[in-house]
């Protein structure tokens, strides 16, 4: 059975870092899509970030550019979401995924584009 397993979640002042870190067992993610995801009480979960397998191209929110880098770890079954500067509005619960496809695209927002979710990591900005 395939599973994602985030990390690094935590409580973190405004302006402060976390790193969080998607482990997969039973999958190999580096020849596809990923994305990182979160969700805050009473709101829709939304796209955060997306990397594409073969190229590595990565895909932000607006609410997150410059301020958040999704990557890939040395081994094959680990993706990253460096998050900087955190605010309080980016307090919520962030879930990776991954998708059968190789490529973000244009729709990699789409929850449905995803095959494979993790249960999510709790990010609590706040002073």
């Amino acid at each position: 059975q395939v599973q994602l397993v985030e990390s690094g979640g935590g409580l973190v002042q405004p302006g402060g870092s976390l790193r969080l870190s998607c482990e997969a067992s039973r999958f190999t993610l580096e020849s596809y899509a990923v994305g990182w995801f979160r969700q805050a009480p009473g709101k829709e979960r939304e796209g955060v970030s997306c990397i594409s397998g073969p190229n590595g191209a990565s895909y932000n929110a607006d609410s997150v550019k410059g301020r958040f880098t999704i990557s890939r770890g040395n081994a094959k079954n680990t993706v990253y979401l460096q998050m900087n500067i955190l605010k309080p509005e980016d307090t919520a619960l962030y879930y990776c995924a991954t998708s059968f496809r190789a490529s973000c695209g244009t729709n990699w927002r789409d929850k449905q584009m995803y095959v494979y979710w993790g249960q999510g990591t709790q990010v609590t900005v706040s002073s």
